[in-house]
């Protein structure tokens, strides 16, 4: 079999033919499938092995001193030959692997040959197609985690170790410097702990991905940017804890860790960093400084690592191998997600010009993987692109009063939601209506008092005197209009969904970076509705990651509709689900980051799970196969002991246990009518018009559903989870 190894005197790296192991009793003989380089832990060890003796003394000042003390025992002449010996032979590179059973030793009982493993340890997850591993260093993997994933396994359960090192507790922030392997994990595991975090890290690709993951703000450590973000999250107390995941010679993160921390915080070195503590700053503060050792408790133990000897749960809650089995688990539940800490998979035979690139800096890369021979080459995960919105802005004119408005269709949908609320509204103007047909037009200019009615669309977009176009027309012209009348100047009002395709969503944004008109509202009423608002309110504030389910009973289409024209108008979902994803997107108060859908009854039925950056999901569930007699939409919002449920906009709960015990809203259970928010959602409109103010919706917002919408379309292509690249 192969292995790679190095040669600590030369430098020298290999990928060499070895014997393979035998299986002893207590653990298993595995096959590899993944191995995960290490780039901080393993690629310090490959550039120690280049250094010169004197370099390698400097960079090990606790081996200097094993051998200062051997020659003071041995000699000198037999102290050398011990240490050259040590250091001109191969010592083996890699900790934390995922593979398959292969071979089960005696007194094992827990797996069998077949099963899938990950595994830990720096003699036993080696970088090598075969291993021996003790039995506390494996663990089965999750039915459903991928193997990529699973070899996370050992990294992540350093990461966890720290964190459980720092004690979090819900609404704490802490502070993680080293922006990572291990530091991007840690910020994904407080996260998920209810801590906000703010990351410290001089490269700004890192800093960006931790945003991503569910950091509050990140920054270079040496900026205001990081003392600000930490400052205004804790009200200049300073942080709770703050985790050391850096390494080299400076001493700037325990420097900066003083200055940031509150009084009596708490301070846990997780990597390999200079540690000259600042007395003065730290006896004043009275900071608990703690280190956090590897894996967790088993670390280091023979008799725990190489005997299978475990510590009672009841003393020792935590062991390295719980640790690791805890980490798969929070990965395989989609609290922690490894997939965009993979920069680059490597097959293993290429394993030597893998590392020479890492150490040389041709490849940047938070995690690399080796894929072993046996494993099927993955397609790339799909990801649809977020576009970026940076725009320079001209000068918003507000309107005069009354507002003009000027409509591009006036279907059913228009002159049942729209238009009624529009017609008896003080202050708005409805202008001119065009339609492709003179008679829907005149139809529409007399039910709804506009001043005329035309077919000449470039007519009414160069009419300076009309102050916002709506366009209410099929699905498939939605994106071409909407560009047009922004490079028209005016402010445009488009009903769901803005685009039908990636090409189209640029195409509108190409209009507003064109135009510097970003006046732009998309149909999405139901975060106007009143009574899910008023919900909202009463659900408050929460610290922890929260759960959405939404269920929309959406029916049977009457046969001939031309929602069903799927070639020119996209499907259903891509019309209809901006809605529902704009709901959850505004009550979990951030965009998605990822997609997964699956169709378990053709394309028309739907479940779509989106991930948020703050370990948040929303599972939307669109079917057509449900009761005409079932409410269209229900919703329910988990989190912090709380619970939203809406039923239909007819009627909402909310219901939370406090200090003074269980408490419970109900709305009326007589309402007026359904309320969607279409008239809240025309008001806003029509007032920043008006105004000259923000538009009711951020445009980024806006782009971030419509991109997730589009998602949909792409995972159940592929088969896959859909990456949002870009995303907030």
């Amino acid at each position: 079999m192969k292995q790679v190894v190095q040669n600590y005197k030369s430098g020298e790296l290999a990928l060499l033919d070895v014997p393979v192991p035998g299986c002893k009793p207590g653990g298993v003989l595995v096959r590899s499938a993944y191995s995960l380089i290490s780039t901080g832990t393993e690629l310090m060890k490959v550039s120690e092995a280049g250094m010169s003796l004197v370099g390698k003394a400097r960079s090990r000042p606790d081996q200097v001193a094993k051998v200062v003390q051997s020659v003071a025992v041995n000699g000198v002449p037999a102290t050398y030959r011990k240490v050259m010996g040590k250091l001109d032979s191969y010592t083996p590179l890699g900790y934390s692997l995922c593979g398959v059973v292969e071979q089960v030793g005696a007194g094992i009982d827990d797996v069998k040959a077949g099963d899938l493993v990950a595994c830990a340890g720096n003699e036993h997850a080696l970088h090598a197609e075969l291993n021996w591993v003790p039995k506390n260093l494996y663990v089965p993997v999750p039915d459903g985690l991928a193997p990529r994933h699973a070899a996370f396994g050992t990294v992540g359960s350093i990461a966890l170790q720290g964190v459980r090192q720092g004690e979090p507790q819900l609404g704490e922030v802490a502070l993680v410097v080293g922006l990572g392997l291990i530091g991007q994990l840690v910020v994904q595991l407080l996260t998920a702990s209810g801590v906000r975090v703010v990351g410290a890290d001089p490269d700004p690709v890192r800093c960006g991905l931790a945003e991503r993951l569910g950091a509050a703000a990140c920054g270079d450590p040496g900026s205001a940017a990081v003392e600000g973000a930490v400052a205004e999250l804790t009200g200049g107390h300073g942080v709770d804890q703050v985790y050391l995941a850096a390494g080299g010679g400076s001493n700037q993160p325990v420097e900066l860790a003083a200055r940031l921390s509150r009084d009596r915080g708490r301070v846990v070195d997780i990597g390999k960093c200079r540690l000259d503590l600042p007395w003065n700053a730290y006896y004043e503060k009275e900071l608990d400084v703690r280190f956090s050792r590897s894996y967790g408790p088993g670390r280091y133990d023979p008799e725990y690592e190489l005997q299978g000897r475990d510590y009672p749960i009841g003393y020792v809650r935590w062991t390295e191998r719980r640790n690791l089995a805890c980490f798969l688990d929070l990965v395989a539940r989609g609290r922690v997600d490894v997939e965009p800490l993979v920069s680059h998979v490597a097959d293993f035979e290429d394993a030597v010009e893998t590392y020479r690139s890492l150490k040389d800096g041709g490849l940047k890369a938070v995690a690399v993987l080796f894929r072993y021979p046996g494993q099927e080459v993955e397609a790339e995960a799909p990801v649809v692109s977020v576009p970026a919105v940076d725009v320079r802005r001209s000068p918003v004119r507000a309107a005069g009063t009354p507002v003009r408005l000027a409509f591009v269709g006036a279907g059913a949908y228009a002159s049942s939601m729209l238009l009624p609320h529009l017609a008896r509204r003080e202050g708005v103007e409805l202008s001119t209506v065009v339609t492709t047909t003179a008679l829907s037009g005149a139809n529409a200019q007399h039910k709804f008092g506009f001043g005329r009615a035309t077919t000449d669309l470039d007519a009414v977009l160069g009419d300076a005197s009309v102050d916002a176009v709506f366009v209410v027309t099929r699905h498939s012209s939605h994106a071409e209009l909407t560009r047009k009348a922004l490079l028209a100047g005016k402010a445009v009002f488009v009903e769901k969904p803005l685009a039908l395709t990636e090409d189209e969503l640029a195409g509108v944004l190409a209009a507003v970076e064109e135009s510097g008109n970003d006046r732009l509202q998309v149909g999405f009423n139901r975060r106007f509705a009143p009574l899910l608002q008023e919900a909202r309110k009463r659900f408050g504030a929460r610290t922890g990651p929260a759960s959405l389910r939404y269920l929309v009973n959406a029916g049977r289409l009457d046969h001939g509709s031309w929602y069903l024209r799927q070639d020119t108008e996209g499907s259903r979902f891509a019309g209809e689900g901006g809605h529902f994803i704009d709901t959850a997107s505004w009550l979990l108060e951030a965009d998605p980051v990822s997609v997964y859908a699956v169709a378990p009854s053709g394309d028309e039925d739907l479940q779509v799970v989106l991930c948020y950056p703050d370990g948040s999901t929303a599972t939307i569930s669109y079917v057509t196969t449900g009761s005409a007699g079932f409410p269209k939409e229900t919703l329910d919002l988990i989190a912090d002991g709380k619970v939203l449920r809406l039923d239909d906009f007819v009627r909402a709960s909310v219901f939370t246990d406090g200090g003074a015990g269980r408490r419970r809203w109900v709305s009326s259970r007589l309402p007026r009518a359904r309320d969607k928010g279409q008239n809240a959602e025309l008001a806003a409109f029509v007032r920043a018009v008006r105004t000259g103010g923000p538009m009711p919706v951020p445009l980024e917002s806006l782009v971030a559903t419509t991109a997730a919408t589009l998602a949909v379309r792409t995972g159940l292509a592929a088969g896959a989870p859909v990456t949002l690249a870009g995303a907030r």
